[in-house]
């Protein structure tokens, strides 16, 4: 699990929080209901209006992934697919069909069993890299919902800023209730600008760079898979997939 995004948006609140306090700020000031449902809710359906139902009720679903989520390092997959080729170069593709059962990545699974069941080898790279296409378009998606979101956000509280002042207007009549209805107005400007930034933009991100790392990582299997089915020298294999790996996981992998 990384945490980062739950750690920089947690620690993000708490430095505006603090920094509203030392300004002799009361932060419980800051949640009031309107504004509040006014942002998010607002926000939230219209990001959801910009796609299909199904497209927002996936994004929602890879919130969970943006804050608790993570992607395991390609490199983590070089050693079980330098074992299968050795295996598959010592025994025979078939060998395979049991060792298989005790590789947690069912990306690798899926194609090693194509391969074993005597699939083209042209065939398996399709199948596999159309399953990294398919892959790519649902990221993108989900990702551009909460880039949505993050370019709705302030212009929504500017709306919900405006309501607050007219209202301010139409109580003019009452100067005792103005100071509360003005900073109730605001707020509605203070969420939309703060939701985008602290939270719906590094969300967008966060989702982009999940995307990134699973690919590659994925694009490693494939090339694996590939070398498998050729029968290649184990240590080919191992150069060959340690060299698609980014600079800071090749040394790493090379001890692996």
């Amino acid at each position: 699990m990384d945490k980062a995004t739950l750690i920089g948006v947690g620690g993000a609140f708490g430095v505006i929080f603090t920094a509203n306090i030392l300004e002799g700020g009361n932060p419980m000031a800051m949640f009031l209901l309107p504004p509040l449902l006014l942002v998010f809710g607002g926000t939230l359906l219209i990001s959801l209006a910009g796609g299909t139902l199904a497209d927002g009720i996936s994004s929602l679903k890879a919130l969970k992934r943006a804050f608790l989520g993570g992607a395991a390092p390609a490199g983590d997959v070089v050693p079980v697919i330098v074992d299968l080729a050795d295996k598959a170069r010592r025994e025979g593709l078939l060998a395979l069909e049991d060792a298989v059962k005790e590789v947690d990545d069912e990306f690798l699974v899926k194609g090693v069993t194509l391969a074993v069941d005597g699939t083209d080898p042209d065939e398996v790279r399709h199948i596999l890299e159309s399953e990294v296409v398919s892959k790519k378009r649902t990221d993108k998606q989900d990702a551009k919902f909460f880039g949505d979101a993050g370019a709705y956000a302030p212009t929504i509280g500017i709306i919900g800023t405006v309501m607050g002042l007219v209202h301010v207007l139409e109580n003019l009549a009452e100067p005792e209730k103005l100071g509360h209805l003005i900073a109730a107005a605001f707020l509605a400007t203070l969420w939309g600008v703060l939701s985008a930034n602290v939270i719906w933009l590094p969300v967008s991100s966060k989702l982009k760079r999940l995307s990134e790392l699973e690919v590659a990582r994925m694009m490693v299997v494939i090339e694996g898979v590939a070398a498998i089915q050729a029968g290649a020298n184990p240590r080919v294999v191992r150069s060959r997939l340690v060299s698609l790996l980014p600079a800071s996981e090749q040394e790493a992998a090379e001890a692996a």
